[in-house]
């Protein structure tokens, strides 16, 4: 019995720690099917996601499903907290107990009772340890504690501040492409004269942010259930939104930004595929076509009247279609998994934001410069101005 509980702690203890190990320094991909951290999520994230799912208020329901990230991490810490106490106290069970406890209990309740004062390092002093191998291992598992405290301590920080850099990007991205972001408002939007550099800046930067993206995500996949700080945005429909855009670029625009849309599509492809593999997802191939045949017309049209040069043969359609298979079952399948939903080609909804707001006073503004700004304009400005001054604002 006690060979028995020696072996299961000494197991117990080699488990946890080459987890955490894993998951907290490694900074590579973890491996193994049975690994405590993924089998914990696997256990908590599908029911959790079940129960949120049927909440009917859709900001109750992002709420719950917001909640469950920060809420999760705690918890692992918990979970390892605790089987590093059952280990060690395995371990002291195996040993024969050898400890001299003032109350008089003794066994296994004091053997776990030793093990947890000392892991959190509190030295009560009520149990005293006899015998070289018990000493030595209080020693050990109270610098265990103090290692785990501190891993702990710099783990949160990395996590926070790789969260951090990636909403920022997604916050920008607003202004540029709408909310939920989508290829044709990124388009539309960059369609000015002079965007054509804008545009390619703009690629740029979310070609790096897909490798940052992946690199941190990869490392911490628990930072794939941090949701944004809005309903209508996440970190998989900026993604989506981009890979859209880069492949109509590629495949149904006549500009030099094709050249930067294909290193963008690259890297924003392998982002999704790679996080995707880290749930072990494979591509959904059932999902309902995002874009299809008159919504692509409608695109087009779109695109035209804001002045895009799109390409005008029968192939580009195909073309799109060919890019779109080598990435939308892999975020589809995220989708599914993470309750995030994907981004439309086109708003499903026009609605005035601040980007329309901002646009429509700056053409105000160049009419006036050039005096075509109508009467009827001015007077509805002034009184628009006038209003403002008057609200007071509660901050």
């Amino acid at each position: 019995m006690r060979i028995l509980a020696l072996f299961f702690g000494v197991a117990c203890l080699c488990i946890v720690l080459f987890d955490a190990f894993e998951t907290i320094i490694l900074p590579r991909r973890a491996t193994g099917r049975f690994r405590l951290t993924r089998i914990f999520y696997i256990a908590t994230w599908k029911p959790w996601a079940f129960f949120a799912q049927r909440i009917r208020n859709p900001r109750k329901r992002e709420t719950a499903l917001s909640v469950y990230g920060p809420l999760s991490l705690i918890v692992l810490l918990v979970v390892w907290a605790a089987a590093l106490v059952t280990g060690f106290g395995l371990i002291y069970f195996g040993l024969g107990s050898p400890f001299n406890d003032t109350a008089g209990h003794g066994g296994l309740i004091s053997d776990f009772y030793v093990s947890g004062t000392t892991i959190f390092t509190l030295g009560l002093g009520d149990v005293i340890p006899h015998g070289p191998w018990a000493r030595g291992l209080i020693i050990l598992e109270s610098g265990t504690g103090l290692g785990f405290l501190a891993v702990v301590m710099g783990y949160f920080p990395v996590l926070y501040s790789a969260f951090s850099r990636r909403e920022v990007s997604i916050s920008l991205l607003d202004a540029r492409a709408g909310s939920p972001p989508t290829a044709a408002e990124l388009l539309r939007r960059h369609s000015h004269q002079g965007a054509e550099q804008a545009l390619i800046l703009l690629l740029t930067e979310w070609e790096r942010w897909s490798a940052e993206l992946l690199e941190s995500h990869i490392s911490y996949p628990l930072l794939c259930y941090f949701r944004s700080q809005h309903a209508n945005q996440s970190w998989l429909s900026a993604l989506t939104a981009i890979l859209d855009a880069s492949a109509l670029l590629i495949s149904g625009v006549t500009a030099h930004e094709a050249r930067q849309a294909q290193l963008t599509f690259a890297m924003a492809r392998h982002a999704v595929v790679d996080l995707a593999q880290i749930f072990s997802l494979q591509p959904e191939k059932d999902s309902v076509d995002r874009l299809p045949a008159d919504r692509y017309e409608k695109l087009r049209d779109m695109l035209c009247e804001a002045g895009v040069s799109v390409c005008r043969d029968q192939l580009s359609s195909g073309r799109l279609r060919v890019m779109r298979a080598l990435y939308e079952g892999y975020a589809e399948a995220l989708s599914r998994h993470l309750l995030m939903p994907l981004p439309p080609w086109i708003a499903e909804e026009r609605y005035k934001d601040n980007w329309q707001t901002v646009a429509k006073l700056r053409k105000q503004t160049e009419e006036a410069n050039e005096g075509k700004l109508p009467d009827a304009a001015a007077d509805e400005l002034a009184q628009k101005i006038a209003a403002l001054a008057e609200h007071r604002h509660d901050f």
